[in-house]
């Protein structure tokens, strides 16, 4: 053994430094990584990423005087916690919003943030900002129509606009939740929100009642025009159609009376007031 060693100790630790040196060179990228090759501090090169033709594999690089510095190519999160925001309309809203986006260009990254933590980092208090702002040109009650879609959408180009400066796009931002905070002001605003109904619910009952009135009156007028046309052709037709009608008003309440035992009416067959009762002559 002693005498092999003596023998091949110099291929030995050749071919040694050679497998340390080729371990220390070798480096595999996947799929959903790309790779920013560092010399002495500084970028050199890229590795699958969008804009080159190096994709993932087995690369090589310069032990010792080259890193390697692995970011991810997915899409990341950036999560924002509640947050307090005052409404337009002076409410105070607690925010959970949240955005996706991904690094475009990895070079200006690690150049710019360091590392993706350092990115998320940067942009959390750029979307605080610009959802305070965005949302405070806005009414609680409009965040709950379509009208969110469009101020998201603002917040979403505001904060890609920076995001641009850190080698990263912003694909989306979407709110989870908004609620108000707990305690007296979510009293206060449920009962605002109740009288506002409630005063809106009078105006259209009065509306309602006003517009019933103007019918009711357009009705009874041509009923009126109706009846004078009909009765002014058969003058006797209406006086026998106006005794009908007050012989109905005068002797309901005897038949209630009668059916509650009560009271009564007698009235004598030659009463001028049963006169259509004897028929015409």
């Amino acid at each position: 053994m002693d005498s092999f060693w003596t023998t091949y100790r110099v291929p030995l630790v050749i071919v040694a430094l050679a497998l340390v040196a080729l371990s220390m060179s070798v480096f595999v990228v996947n799929e959903e990584e790309q790779v920013v090759i560092i010399r002495t501090g500084e970028p050199v090169r890229t590795i699958n990423t969008e804009d080159n033709a190096y994709g993932p594999g087995l690369w090589l690089k310069f032990p010792l005087v080259e890193s390697v510095r692995r970011i991810e190519k997915r899409v990341l999160d950036l999560e924002m916690t509640d947050e307090e925001v005052l409404s337009n309309d002076q409410q105070r809203l607690l925010v959970n919003a949240y955005a996706r986006y991904k690094i475009i260009d990895p070079i200006r990254m690690v150049e710019r943030a360091g590392t993706t933590e350092g990115v998320t980092t940067a942009l959390e208090p750029i979307l605080n900002s610009a959802l305070r702002q965005e949302l405070g040109r806005r009414t609680f009650a409009a965040m709950l129509t379509a009208e969110r879609g469009n101020a998201l959408e603002n917040v979403r180009q505001n904060l890609d606009r920076e995001a641009r400066q850190y080698g990263a796009e912003v694909i989306d931002v979407q709110i989870k939740r908004t609620d108000l905070p707990a305690g007296r002001p979510l009293q206060s605003a449920f009962e605002r929100m109740e009288s506002d109904r409630e005063r809106e619910a009078r105006a259209i009952r009065a509306q309602g009642s006003r517009d019933a009135r103007i019918i009711r009156a357009d009705a009874d007028a041509e009923a009126a025009r109706i009846y004078a046309e009909s009765f002014g052709k058969d003058a006797g037709f209406y006086d026998f159609y106006r005794a009908m009608q007050s012989y109905d008003e005068t002797f309901r309440d005897a038949r209630q009376g009668e059916e509650l035992g009560e009271s009564s009416i007698i009235l004598s067959p030659d009463n001028e007031y049963l006169r259509q009762f004897r028929g015409r002559r």
